[in-house]
């Protein structure tokens, strides 16, 4: 497992949709998640699309680190959405910014996990953002392209504790 570089606002790959994973169990695609999953780990971050890390492909891993562990998505659809909250939300590809967006309460996804199987989750709250989020990220779209207009901050560095 190795930790990938992630793409930064104005890299020209996060702009991209990405293309349908067909062989899941191929040896290339099992290593980039695991890589995926050490990357979001190490950048303290809940949610990473493989465009992040420079792959046009439809994967994204997700943990809350609610204990659960994390969450693989393949080839995600988002079938229903219900409700919807303010959330302030930041992404691992624009450094210390933030900004608030309106998100859905809860998701329901449809997707393949990294054994190849069609799953469905129900999810609420911060996991429900985070498959948005992600979602959004293998569509091309950004977390600054949904923000309430005036709502993004930027964080130096030496304020974050």
């Amino acid at each position: 497992m190795a930790i990938r570089n992630i793409r930064e606002n104005g890299d020209e790959i996060l702009r991209k949709r990405a293309k349908e994973v067909d062989n899941i169990k191929e040896e290339r695609i099992q290593i980039l998640i695991d890589d995926m999953i050490e990357t979001v780990h190490a950048m303290n971050g809940v949610g990473l699309a493989a465009q992040q890390v420079g792959v046009l492909k439809r994967i994204v891993v997700i943990d809350i680190y609610d204990g659960n562990g994390p969450v693989v998505l393949i080839n995600p659809v988002i079938l229903k959405t219900k409700g919807e909250h303010e959330v302030e939300e930041g992404c691992l590809s624009f450094p210390n910014q933030y900004a608030k967006l309106i998100r859905p309460k809860e998701v329901e996804v449809e997707a393949f996990n990294r054994e190849g199987e069609k799953i469905r989750i129900k999810a609420k709250d911060l996991f429900a953002q985070a498959i948005c989020h992600e979602t959004d990220h293998l569509n091309g779209e950004l977390f600054v392209d949904k923000m309430l207009p005036g709502t993004l901050q930027i964080v130096k560095p030496e304020e974050i504790e």
